[in-house]
């Protein structure tokens, strides 16, 4: 744990480095996710089922990469009621989040002439869904929900699968998202297929979802060829808390996080020496009884930090100097201070709005952006999945009233084509 005291003389040092905390990939990793990248462009399904084989221990076909009607099928019958009606309902509430962000086409007419925008979806959009050993439904449906909606014509998913099988949840949560086109393959393999296409995966216009290191440095390297919604990187989470807050809650939360990855970053930022004091603690206290014990305490002892602060305001100034993924707001009238936060992937303001609500059921994407880049970037939404295309029609009266400021315009910059094809239309020289 490391501990910070905005009092003391080498604060400041310490927390431009936690401000400062991205970084770019591993050297190892750099190489290999290039090395796979490369290999399934220029070969496709053979490279794509070799690294799958070598990397995930599973011998793929052509036929057998995809999943298949039956076991979409299955696994709505052996998914238990309870978990049904819990991704049901969190469909419901991420679909009724994001049909609020649906954009139109618009235009502005002046005399005879118009210009505007012209609002579509993309075509076709890629998913990726973390897997192997663990399931994610919740993936499927924050990253298919805002596409969906856009109106994208094709989505196609892809996950490792541990043994060849998908989690009955993660294809019932497909399922409902109206998903038939599902991939048993995941890593830089499977952003690699997506970004250039193989023989059994089409090219698509666009990839988004989370994934590790590899998977990051793979959307790195394609973007460009296809677009990226984001290169995430370790989970992270600042709680900002006064007296009223409870400890335990507040640890509960910054563990949700620690539990992730041992990379992870957890901050806590209080005026509150005791609320310090006692949050260092339980944290400590229930990492002990977590399943990933392992993996949140060497994040603990690592990555988690305590900021004691003058005062709640200055608490809020550190926080939007981090731009956290996730910020929550562990403080009395809470919704009151919504105006001064400007740095944060979704804030969670109360002390009822802990950061696993957003994670599953609130409505909100939970695909945000990481190591301060919310200070110029957006959740994963809608406005991911369409593309704005500027439209510019003039009438030949309205041309002319204009043509000898466009020439002008060109001249000044010495490009005298572009004078030439505005006046060449009032008759000028040829």
């Amino acid at each position: 744990m490391i501990l910070l005291d905005t009092r003391k003389k080498d604060f400041k040092k310490k927390f431009l480095r936690l401000v400062d905390r991205a970084s770019g990939a591993d050297p190892k990793i750099a190489r290999s996710a290039f090395e796979i990248v490369e290999d399934v462009r220029k070969n496709g399904d053979k490279a794509l089922f070799k690294w799958t084989k070598k990397l995930d221990r599973l011998d793929l076909t052509k036929k057998t990469a995809r999943v298949e009607k039956s076991e979409f099928k299955k696994a709505g019958r052996i998914l238990g009621e309870p978990l049904k009606r819990t991704i049901m309902t969190s469909f419901i509430n991420v679909v009724e989040f994001h049909a609020n962000q649906i954009e139109t086409s618009w235009v502005v007419k002046t005399g005879k002439s118009r210009v505007g925008q012209i609002i579509r979806p993309l075509r076709r959009a890629g998913l990726y869904v973390p897997g192997g050993k663990a399931s994610y439904p919740s993936s499927v449906i924050m990253n298919a929900v805002p596409a969906m909606v856009a109106g994208v014509e094709e989505i196609a998913v892809c996950s490792p699968c541990a043994g060849g099988d998908v989690s009955p949840a993660v294809l019932f949560a497909a399922d409902l998202c109206g998903i038939s086109e599902f991939y048993k393959v995941g890593g830089a393999q499977a952003i690699s297929a997506m970004a250039y296409g193989t023989e059994t995966i089409a090219k698509v216009d666009k990839i988004t979802g989370p994934g590790n290191a590899y998977v990051a440095e793979a959307k790195r390297l394609v973007y460009g060829a296809v677009g990226v919604d984001m290169v995430a990187g370790p989970s992270e989470i600042c709680v900002v808390a006064d007296d009223t807050a409870n400890p335990a809650w507040c640890a509960a939360d910054l563990l949700s996080q620690a539990e992730h990855d041992e990379l992870a970053i957890p901050i806590f930022v209080s005026p509150s020496q005791k609320m310090c004091a006692a949050v260092a603690v339980e944290t400590a206290r229930q990492a002990k009884l977590l399943e990933r014990r392992g993996i949140a305490e060497k994040c603990l002892k690592n990555r988690f930090v305590v900021i004691k602060t003058k005062n709640i305001a200055e608490a809020i100034r550190l926080a939007n100097e981090l731009a956290p993924e996730h910020l929550e707001l562990a403080v009395k009238n809470a919704s009151k201070m919504l105006d001064d936060v400007q740095n944060a992937g979704a804030v969670f303001a109360g002390h009822y709005s802990p950061e696993a609500l957003g994670d599953y059921l609130a409505g909100p994407n939970h695909v945000l952006p990481t190591s301060g880049s919310a200070r110029f970037s957006s959740p994963l939404g809608v406005y991911d999945f369409i593309k704005r295309t500027s439209v510019i029609d003039y009438s030949k009266k309205d041309f002319l009233k204009v043509a000898d400021h466009v020439a002008e315009f060109a001249n000044a910059e010495g490009l005298t084509a572009h004078a030439k094809s505005a006046l060449i239309r009032k008759g000028g020289r040829r």
